[in-house]
């Protein structure tokens, strides 16, 4: 296993932190510990997670998209 890219751990740890302030946690959030592609990009794993996390996750985006 290669190490984990330093920006995926960032964007999983910003992606937590900003979930965690509307009350949503994704249980398998985290960095892909693999580099994907032929331009090896850092992942970001979103992973499973309950139908009611899947439910406010999807509340909380259309509050803030709608006009």
């Amino acid at each position: 296993m290669s190490e984990v890219p330093e920006a995926a751990e960032a964007a999983a740890a910003r992606l937590k932190a900003a979930l965690a302030r509307h009350g949503i946690t994704l249980p398998s959030l985290g960095a892909y510990p693999y580099l994907v592609g032929p331009q090896r990009t850092p992942m970001v794993e979103l992973g499973g997670t309950t139908v009611e996390v899947a439910r406010r996750l999807a509340e909380v985006l259309e509050e803030l998209a709608a006009p």
